[in-house]
């Protein structure tokens, strides 16, 4: 079931689901940067982060926010993406009534949304903040940060300063019971221009990391279904 079409509230979205094999499997949603600024569920990194969660097992969808591609209505300024997202999640756990638990990651504006998604749904028990634009939008709603993540940004990132990102991530980690990891990318933009390996392997040694207990079988990574 690649290409899977799902409701809404303001109608219907696009979105790629990769089933695992697994029948209770956990759930990942990967959200993509701003759709004012290109960002759509085909952006380089959120491709690649939906093949990380799909090669580790999960059930991982990621989909087109509203008035992108073929997901209707428009830009809501976050209000209506951070329903969208629910949305996801909604469908995404309809269809796996089973998995024993649920991740988020997130692109810049993804990001943001993820993070506001994780704070309204306690079952998500881990997520990945990919340049969070802490100078951009406010993050206050983080208290608590109610689960464990990865925070990963750029050195050399002119869009979200690294003062900023880094007065989030001491603040989160100034917070019991959670642990929140950090990594920077050497000589990263925003964009990870020519640094998405790196980002990447910061990001699979942490998902590596933090399932080493969960005996979950990877997707050969020659299968590809999305």
């Amino acid at each position: 079931m690649p290409e899977i079409i799902f409701n809404g509230s303001a109608g219907r979205i696009e979105g790629r689901y990769h089933p695992s094999r697994v029948k209770n499997a956990p759930i990942a949603i990967v959200l993509h940067p701003h759709p004012q600024f290109g960002g759509t569920m085909n952006h380089q990194i959120v491709y690649q982060l939906y093949y990380a969660f799909a090669h580790r097992g999960f059930s991982v969808l990621r989909f087109n926010f509203r008035g992108v591609g073929r997901s209707q209505g428009s830009f809501d300024h976050g209000q209506g993406e951070l329903s969208d997202a629910a949305s996801a999640l909604d469908w995404a756990q309809a269809i796996n009534p089973e998995a024993r638990s649920c991740w988020i990651a997130g692109f810049s504006f993804g990001a943001w949304i993820g993070m506001q998604l994780l704070m309204r749904r306690p079952e998500i028990e881990g997520f990945i903040s990919i340049a969070p634009p802490a100078n951009l939008y406010d993050f206050s709603f983080l208290a608590p940060c109610p689960s464990s993540g990865l925070i990963v940004h750029g050195e050399r990132d002119a869009v979200v300063p690294y003062k900023d990102v880094q007065t989030l991530v001491e603040k989160l980690k100034t917070q019991k019971g959670i642990i929140i990891e950090q990594k920077v990318v050497p000589g990263a933009n925003h964009f990870f221009d020519a640094k998405i390996e790196p980002l990447m392997q910061a990001i699979t040694s942490y998902l590596d990391k933090r399932l080493a207990t969960v005996t979950v079988k990877p997707e050969p990574r020659g299968r590809r279904t999305g």
